[in-house]
């Protein structure tokens, strides 16, 4: 599979930096091992690494295996509508729920802290790619509808993870957490669908840009691939073993069995 990942379709010209996207995965993967392992402001650091890092893997990747259209449609879309939503949630409650950020995060606009928009980007591209490989055999009539489908629960499923090791770490806190997902006490139902209705306007906003400005592929998949795997598997390992949030540890396991499933099903045909 790995080999078939980092094929280069024929044709399609020798991809600049075709190494950057995989080397900050690697560093991505290196600074989230040692979020447990820290505390107090090293924490904070590392927090801060990590989405920086992340986003970064999501835009070279974006940028050097589709082109430079891409990588900028991705960064603009995906930063645009995190802060409007994100802003519109801080105001309303809707689609979230009511929630407030610490001072911590740092800098802000429209009361959103640039770190907000950033961890988006992180997550929004790594899932948009998983769904694209997921639903490539899907009919042409309906492809782009499973496409945009497949990427919202997989964003979200990634934030079901996240939200509560942010939450534990003070970076925000619910008004009204209850009632959660059973083992999570932290972070509302409101959230997780608040974060489906995100992904699907997001998803369906990068898809048409993806149609609009993308070039073959000129390299594989492996960086947002593997990071959004290392990111929710060993995010719940983390949870699991170091965090203390056994709950949201159990599912990221359970919403990632679908997907695991789907690609092996995949991989099986694949080989045939």
């Amino acid at each position: 599979m790995t080999g078939t990942l980092l094929a280069r379709r024929p044709g399609t010209g020798p991809a600049p930096l075709p190494w950057l996207p995989l080397t900050l995965t690697v560093a991505l993967l290196g600074t989230a091992i040692a979020y447990p392992l820290s505390s107090g402001a090293a924490r904070d650091a590392v927090s801060w690494a990590i989405v920086l890092l992340g986003s970064a893997v999501s835009v070279s990747h974006a940028t050097v295996s589709r082109g430079a259209r891409t990588g900028a449609a991705v960064f603009v879309v995906v930063g645009v509508v995190a802060v409007l939503f994100e802003a519109l949630g801080l105001r309303t409650g809707f689609p979230y729920g009511e929630y407030v950020y610490s001072d911590t995060l740092g800098p802000t606009l429209l009361g959103v802290p640039f770190l907000v928009p950033l961890a988006w980007l992180m997550m929004a591209w790594p899932s948009w790619v998983l769904a694209a490989r997921l639903t490539s055999r899907v009919r042409a009539p309906r492809r782009r509808a499973a496409r945009v489908a497949v990427a919202a629960y997989v964003f979200a499923a990634w934030d079901v993870v996240l939200d509560p090791q942010l939450v534990q770490a003070g970076y925000w806190r619910w008004a009204h957490p209850e009632p959660g997902l059973p083992g999570i006490s932290t972070v509302p139902l409101t959230n997780l669908a608040g974060w489906l209705l995100a992904g699907l306007v997001l998803m369906t906003l990068l898809d048409l840009l993806v149609e609009r400005t993308s070039r073959p592929p000129r390299i594989g998949d492996v960086a947002p691939l593997l990071t959004l795997g290392w990111m929710v598997l060993g995010g719940a390992l983390a949870h699991a073993g170091w965090l203390g949030l056994p709950g949201s540890a159990v599912w990221g396991v359970v919403l990632a069995l679908p997907v695991l499933a789907a690609l092996a099903v995949q991989e099986r045909r694949r080989r045939r």
